[in-house]
């Protein structure tokens, strides 16, 4: 987003705690791709575009250092995507869904108070998630439903069914978003954001030292990002339950277009809008089956298999969502088909000797019991690692020799 935003000719400044890279060491996961330092990738942008991106090593939960940043930078609009992005990262254990709501709700309030006393013209462009909805047996409306109830009507918040200890965090931030618009007076556009798919954009492809992170495992991988591992890995893609769980989905390059959208035509003073940030809906066995179909086109045999559901959620149940504000404002979509999926596959494939299979054929979380022995192996692992370990000597430990193995097989 920051390359995006800074191609588009905006003065960038990206902040980031480096959380996430951290979270990979404790649980021995990592991206497909490879992703080099904050610096090395700033480094790089730069001599490419001759755009600059300062970059500030700052984590928004530590409210002193961020209220000085905002001091000092007064910026015009923040992008807030500083948050533990992870269902079941946040369903492992006590420590981890607390870890979860500190980090996201302490954050998203230490920055909502940091813009009232610092730039209260801001505009705040906070990424929410579509799963705070649940899945409601009535369509699901853009933030605010209106209701009649014993002859009185009133237009309040959609009703939250969130699906997690993460989603919770996020159904908090909206409400004190929300808060913070009636009291303060503050700008504000809450996108609910359903899953996205791909990790290339005309920015990341200009080197690889630009890309995007590809997650895989079942921890941080969607299942599409899962279903297109497996199949390039040559293993039964794996979907949760009777596969009829729908949801929400869009392209990393409508993401994109979708933040540039809400900066380019900002919320008025005590206004909090909200957009559902997707353009597609599909179900787990549609999205299975879009992937055999384009494994098949190449001359790939691939095969599918339903196993226990982790997760505490329907299986099938209905699924209608409203999101036409941001077509509204100009969003042209990139809808899903085999031509992406192909390519999301190619990608896959220059990495399959990275590969670890056990990553992704194990759940290694379930809602009622928490992280299993799939979870605690990978953490204990990773505990007795050296701090200088890096993750690239992580992936050689684990992710080659069973690929290895694989190959072999």
């Amino acid at each position: 987003m920051a390359m995006h935003l800074s191609r588009l000719g905006y003065d960038v400044v990206a902040v980031d705690n480096l959380a996430r890279r951290g979270w990979d060491e404790e649980g021995g996961t990592y991206s497909l791709v490879p992703i080099p330092t904050m610096e090395q990738r700033v480094d790089r942008w730069h001599e490419l575009t001759g755009n600059t991106i300062i970059w500030h090593h700052l984590d928004l939960c530590d409210h002193k250092a961020l209220d000085a940043f905002m001091a000092e930078f007064v910026p015009e609009a923040v992008v807030h995507l500083a948050e533990q992005r992870s269902a079941p990262f946040s369903m492992i254990d006590r420590d981890h869904a607390v870890r979860t709501q500190v980090n996201n709700i302490v954050g998203n309030l230490n920055l909502m108070f940091a813009i009232n006393e610092r730039a209260p013209d801001c505009h705040l462009v906070k990424l929410g998630t579509m799963g705070e909805y649940g899945c409601p047996n009535i369509d699901i409306e853009e933030g605010y439903l209106t209701i009649e109830h014993n002859g009185r009507t009133d237009t309040l918040p959609y009703p939250k069914v969130p699906h997690s200890f993460y989603h919770l965090s996020k159904v908090a931030d909206s409400q004190n978003i929300h808060f913070g618009t009636r009291i303060w007076g503050m700008r504000a556009t809450d996108l609910n954001q359903g899953v996205v798919y791909g990790n290339q954009t005309q920015d990341t492809m200009l080197h690889p030292d630009l890309m995007t992170r590809l997650d895989f495992d079942s921890i941080w991988g969607t299942a599409l990002n899962r279903f297109c591992v497996q199949a390039a890995a040559g293993l039964p893609m794996t979907v949760y339950g009777q596969g009829g769980q729908t949801r929400g989905y869009l392209d990393i390059r409508d993401t994109m277009a979708c933040i540039t959208l809400a900066i380019e035509h900002p919320a008025e003073r005590g206004q909090c809008r909200v957009f559902n940030q997707f353009t597609e809906q599909f179900n787990l066995n549609e999205l299975a089956d879009m992937v055999l179909r384009a494994r098949k086109a190449r001359g790939w045999e691939t095969t599918i298999a339903h196993v226990p559901n982790p997760r505490v959620e329907s299986e099938s149940h209905y699924y209608n969502a409203k999101h036409s504000a941001l077509v509204d404002l100009g969003l042209q979509p990139h809808l899903l088909d085999e031509s992406l999926l192909e390519s999301m596959i190619e990608l896959v494939e220059q990495h399959v000797d990275q590969i670890d299979p056990v990553l992704l054929q194990q759940p290694s979380v379930n809602w009622r019991t928490g992280g299993n022995e799939v979870w605690d192996a990978y953490a204990s692992q990773s505990q007795v690692m050296a701090a200088t370990d890096s993750i690239d000597s992580l992936v050689a430990s684990q992710a080659r020799p069973r690929a290895a193995q694989l190959q072999q097989d």
